[in-house]
Formats: C-alpha cells, structure tokens, sequence
C-alpha cells in the first residue's frame, strides 16, 4: 500500500500498480486477457502463493489467516510473479493455534474449509483448504463454479466427486498415468511435466480433505513443491 485517504465519505486506497491484473484474468481467459499461461508458470504461480501464504501462517509479526485465497485475490506482476491481495476477511492468529472469535462465515463459495460451516474453531488450514482449490484450478484451467456435472450438483458436492476420483487416480503405480493428460487443462496441448502434475494433484487433494486435521501445513506444502 503506498497510501489512503479516509474522511467522511471520501474513502481511497493507493497500492502499487500490478500489471498482469489478477490470476483469474490470466488463467481463465476472461475477454481482453492475451496470456495463456504455460506449465511451468503455473507451477511457480503455485509455489509463489504458497510461500506467500507460509509468510502469513508463520513469518510475519502478527500471524494472519486470509480467509479468501482464491485467483482473484492473487495479482500477477510483470514477470507472472503472484501477490496475495485482498485482506478485508483476513483475521489475526492466536498463536496457540484457534481463533474462536471468528463467529461468521468468511469466505467465497467453493473456497470455503468445511469447518466454517461446522462451527469448528478455525485456523490456518481453512486457508490451507482454499489453497487447494486454487491448484486444483491451476491444473485443470476451469473456475470451481464450473466443476458442476448438472444443475443439481452444488459447488462442494462437485469437489467431493472429484476429490474422490483423483485419489482413485493417483492410487494407480506411477507408471500409469493415462488419466492425467485428461484431467490437465487441454489449452496446454499436452505440454506439463507428468512428474509434476501427479504430484500436484496428490499435493492439492490432500489439503482439501474434509478433515482438516489430514490437511498439510502451508510449510510442508512448500517442500513438497521444492522437493
């Protein structure tokens, strides 16, 4: 942020200029939008929110949960380098651990740790949770709102079915790996690391599971996308 004003009704926030927009723009191929990004800038997309994310759970002065990871929240500078934006739901952490003080739902829908809705104290994984969906979305190249099979299928009961068919995927031994150029975002044309890809899709159904104690810390997140 480089500057504000706040008087009466005249309310303005000055932040940097960040030249690629958001990655909902680039990755979804919004109208005017001329990027199509390639696999290894997704991947390092991926890493970069990550790390941004370690950097709030643990790193900063005050510990902060976002509350709102999703691309539209993500800018993209001119080297496709991301920044977390968008900290009007972001609530600080009790460094115990749970901040129980949060008593509404934050959030956007697909987004959303099942716990918000369980009345569970939250914590990090909540953003743990929404980073997966984001690397789900990263791979595949279509918005959460679109996983839906038909109109009676809601946007979390479409993350269940497809949570389940990838870790029945990726149970197989490595060497088959028929499904995943299906599963890949086909505007690639078949052009990602297979290596890669499997690992990501186990990476990204782990911090979705419903049980947000199988979750992975944004820490372990990060090596396992360095390793």
């Amino acid at each position: 942020i480089w500057g504000f004003c706040s008087d009466g009704p005249h309310t303005i926030l000055v932040l940097k200029f960040v030249k690629n927009g958001s990655l909902d723009k680039a990755l979804f191929g919004t109208v005017g939008s001329p990027i199509l990004l390639e696999w290894k800038q997704r991947f390092n997309i991926a890493l970069g929110v990550a790390k941004g994310l370690v950097y709030l759970h643990r790193e900063c002065l005050e510990w902060v949960i976002h509350c709102d990871v999703k691309p539209g929240n993500i800018l993209l500078d001119e080297n496709l380098e991301p920044k977390i934006t968008e900290f009007g739901l972001a609530k600080l952490l009790i460094r115990g651990g749970s901040n129980k003080s949060i008593s509404w739902i934050c959030g956007t829908r697909g987004y959303i740790a099942p716990e918000w809705v369980s009345n569970l104290p939250i914590t990090a994984k909540v953003d743990v949770y929404s980073f997966g969906v984001v690397l789900l979305e990263l791979l595949e190249g279509a918005r959460v709102s679109e996983w839906s099979a038909n109109a009676d299928e809601t946007v979390e009961m479409a993350i269940t079915r497809l949570v389940r068919m990838l870790e029945e995927n990726t149970k197989m031994q490595a060497s088959t790996q028929a499904w995943i150029p299906g599963f890949i975002d086909p505007r690639l044309n078949g052009h990602f690391n297979g290596m890669q890809a499997r690992a990501m899709i186990k990476l990204a159904v782990s911090c979705v599971q419903e049980d947000r104690n199988m979750r992975p810390t944004m820490e372990n997140v990060v090596q396992q996308l360095l390793s």
